[in-house]
């Protein structure tokens, strides 16, 4: 048993991830326990379990089993597991306590990247984290530390979509340009990948001119500190190393493991879905170390490449120094010890790392070279110019003289002109390249000698008229990384606007996008929304019905429609989509909610009140239902429950405007105008684009007597929203209050135009008209508002004997206008 116990603790493992994946929840659970039993010591065994319950939503249970290693701070999944438990419960405190316990265990990097069908990693990298953070730190109302959780998860991952919008939703000022770019990070993945698609295709010919041909075979010479070959310094965003990969080394080494990594591997990294808790290489298997079985093979040969300049040279110093051809065993030594220093200096097929006189193939494999080779160069007393070429690193900080260099060139070209006199070009050995042994013939193909071209001085070609590069062709991955962004910051701007109630430009930002995108159930509730707000009911009622129609099963934000279709006192719609929300959810708020606004819509408000106590018992979190509850009891003038609701409301949404906006209604009821303007105000101050807000500001002003600052309200009001009948009325009347009859007319003109059957309207040109001591027109308007409205009859009676007085009472104005409940 002691021996199989780590192989059936490593099969559970395995199990339990086969039923997450599948969703088969009791499954894993039941798997989740007999490994908690195997190894009741283990942090990975707690995490299982607490993750099972999670996904089960028990949440209790959730935390009690990962509080053990979660608050130790040496588990990252118990401590993650056990946040997410305490966000749910509430016990904010225990839940960043126990996240910063870890914070060692986070690394500094994003594994975004790491996710597919067939690759997933169960442990949270840092950005989850701190968006973790920000949302417990969010509920404890530190809206500060929040605030800069979420910034920092969106810079380690701007796909982090929740974070974006709670810092809108928290009122923060947010540039979506500067979040929704590609960070450094995903430039070096994308970079790293770029690498790796690269090595895959051929390397060109080298027929360019000299410079051409010198820049190429600098720009295959790897440092030590940039060989992604190396496992030192391989970083753990490098997609191109990892198994299973699309990279050339990947199909390279195939799904193969070594022998030796695989004995010092925990048992769970034996399936790459499943990688071990904590471990900071991300179970990745280095597409570098040695795979022996590959060993065994000899390399296939690989194509000829046509030979640079470089290997020329390299072979004119090579015969220069063999004097007479070996002979017995020497020569066969002198073969092998030639073939390696021409594999060394053919730059197109083999990487020279100078540091420590090592090269690399292109499957990544390493290999010696010869010792005879190393003490040539290393006794050698004057080093040849073919031989520093391939010696040098590109950007050494060494500096060396334009006329050094010409001097040694002389030098060089001297040797080489002495050499071709002698025409020693018999006594050539034979190459070996990848098992080929084949002589490599010298000549020219026009006949000429291939170390006579040394002789040749360096010819400059003319160039012609300059023609400009093609752009270079983006990669797929980066091209499909810059269109999510640019659909994300279109999403991301309409959101912005939304959530500071710049609702035409949320909507024009929403509309900027694709038809198939726009066309969602997310984005079409969004601009639903942005029309009521707006106060355009019956658009966004239409919108709300298209979003029926793509998504009948929807609940999410329903609320909104609900209120939108009592607004328009469409009662049958409103009672068949509340029956028809209970049908789907009926333990979801925005059911409960739904069936409250009908309840109201019928004058019931007893039983809209219990609806609304419902929706509020189901998610406590949900302020929009206290804010109707409130709405309630002040139509049924119990004020003090109102005020309790909306101080309810607030307490979950700080920013909730409607709340603010009940509780200025219910200070104005009883006659506390200092209060109500005080709450207006905020509520404005939230939702400066609602125009009924501002004037509830002027309402109270003008109560209080101070009609000056009333009209500057309502003149803000009506340059918000030129189409809000209530604000012209209001403004007409405090015009004509203050004396200035033109100017109210000018106003009451255009409401006569925008609601014509409104008795209010006519009743107030008649007192216009009675001020100008036009009894013509006074006598007509009070005749058509008493027509429109029978009950007023006795005041516009009285308004009409009144006609010969220079004087008018206030109280003969008539108070309200349309009132609207929010």
């Amino acid at each position: 048993m002691s021996r199989s116990a780590p192989h059936i603790a490593s099969q559970l493992r395995s199990l339990i991830y086969y039923h997450l994946d599948n969703e088969c929840l009791e499954n894993a659970l039941f798997m989740a326990e007999r490994l908690q039993a195997l190894e009741p010591r283990s942090p990975d065994a707690a995490h299982l379990l607490s993750l099972c319950n999670l996904r089960l939503r028990r949440y209790k249970a959730a935390h009690d089993h990962s509080q053990k290693h979660g608050n130790s701070g040496k588990h990252m999944g118990c401590a993650y597991v056990f946040a997410q438990a305490c966000l749910v419960l509430k016990l904010y405190a225990e839940g960043i306590i126990a996240l910063q316990r870890a914070k060692h265990l986070r690394g500094g990097e994003s594994n975004w990247s790491k996710h597919s069908e067939s690759a997933r990693r169960h442990l949270p990298d840092v950005a989850a984290v701190f968006c973790l953070m920000g949302k417990l730190y969010r509920g404890r109302r530190e809206m500060d530390r929040a605030t800069d959780c979420f910034v920092e998860a969106l810079k380690l991952n701007p796909f982090m979509w929740d974070a974006f919008t709670a810092l809108c939703d928290m009122g923060i000022s947010v540039q979506p340009a500067n979040v929704f770019r590609l960070p450094p990070e995903m430039l070096s993945v994308l970079a790293l990948q770029q690498q790796d698609e690269a090595r895959q295709e051929d390397i060109p010919s080298q027929s360019g001119p000299l410079a051409n041909q010198s820049s190429n075979a600098h720009n295959q010479i790897l440092t030590p500190s940039g060989d992604p070959f190396n496992p030192a310094t391989r970083t753990t965003g490098d997609l191109g190393l990892k198994l299973g990969g699309s990279s050339l080394l990947s199909r390279l080494n195939g799904s193969k493991i070594p022998a030796e990594s695989v004995e010092h591997r925990h048992p769970r990294q034996e399936m790459n879905e499943t990688p071990t808790a904590n471990s900071r290489d991300d179970n990745d298997v280095m597409m570098g170390d040695i795979d022996y079985d590959r060993l065994r093979e000899p390399p296939d040969a690989p194509p000829r490449k046509p030979r640079s300049l470089y290997e020329q040279r390299a072979d004119a110093s090579q015969d220069a120094g063999h004097k007479r051809a070996p002979s017995g065993r020497s020569r066969v030594q002198n073969e092998s010890e030639s073939s390696q220093m021409v594999q060394a200096m053919d730059s197109s097929k083999m990487l020279r790392i100078p540091t420590n006189h090592h090269k690399r193939t292109v499957s990544g494999h390493s290999a010696h070279s010869s010792s005879a080779a190393a003490a040539d160069q290393s006794t050698a007393p004057q080093t040849r110019r073919s031989a520093r070429i391939f010696h040098m690193r590109p950007g050494s900080s060494k500096p060396t003289s334009n006329e050094s260099l010409l001097s040694k060139d002389g030098r060089e070209l001297k040797k080489a002109r002495a050499m071709g006199t002698k025409g020693k070009t018999a006594s050539t050995v034979g190459r070996v390249v990848s098992g080929n042994r084949k002589p490599m013939d010298r000549s020219d193909p026009n006949g000429k000698d291939s170390r006579a071209l040394l002789n040749q001085p360096t010819v400059h070609l003319p160039q012609g008229p300059s023609v400009k590069p093609p752009p270079p062709e983006v990669p797929p991955a980066q091209e499909a990384l810059h269109w999510l962004l640019d659909l994300f910051l279109k999403l991301a701007n309409g959101y912005l606007s939304l959530s500071r109630y710049e609702c035409r430009a949320a909507i024009d930002h929403f509309n900027s996008i694709s038809q198939p995108q726009r066309e969602t159930p997310w984005v079409l509730a969004q601009i639903g929304r942005a029309l009521y707000e707006s106060s355009s009911h019956r658009e966004a009622a239409e919108v709300f019905g298209r979003l029926r129609k793509l998504a009948p099963s929807r609940v999410q934000d329903m609320e909104v429609y609900t209120t939108i279709l009592w607004h328009l006192k469409s009662n049958v719609e409103l009672a068949w989509l509340a029956r028809e929300l209970l049908a789907i959810d009926s333990h979801s708020p925005q059911a409960w909610c739904a069936v409250g606004n009908a309840w109201s819509l019928e004058r019931e408000h007893e039983q809209a009140i219990k609806c609304f106590k419902r929706a509020a018992q189901l998610d406590p979190s949900f302020a929009y239902a206290y804010t109707l509850e409130g709405h309630e009891h002040v139509e049924t003038e119990e004020f003090d429950r109102a005020t309790e609701c909306y101080r309810t409301a607030l307490e979950r949404d700080m920013r909730i405007y409607s709340a603010w906006y009940g509780l200025g209604r219910v200070n104005e009821k009883i006659g506390k105008y200092g209060d109500a303007e005080k709450y207006y105000a905020m509520a404005s101050k939230i939702n400066g684009a609602n125009a009924l807000l501002v004037v509830s500001v002027g309402v109270v002003l003008e109560k209080q007597r101070k009609l000056p600052q009333a009209l500057v309200q309502y003149d803000r009001a009506t340059t918000l929203d030129p189409r809000s009948a209530q604000a012209r009325f209001k403004k007409a009347r405090a015009l004509l209050h203050l004396r200035r009859p033109r100017d109210a007319l000018f106003e009451l003109q255009a409401l006569k135009d925008m609601a014509p059957d409104e008795a209010n309207v006519h009743f107030l040109l008649g007192k216009l008209y009675k001020v100008t001591r036009d009894r013509t027109n006074a006598i007509r308007h009070f005749t058509m508002a008493m027509n429109l409205d029978p009950k007023a009859t006795p005041y516009i009676k009285e308004a009409m004997e009144s006609l010969e007085d220079d004087d008018y009472d206030d109280d003969d104005v008539p108070d309200e206008a349309v009132e609207e409940v929010y």
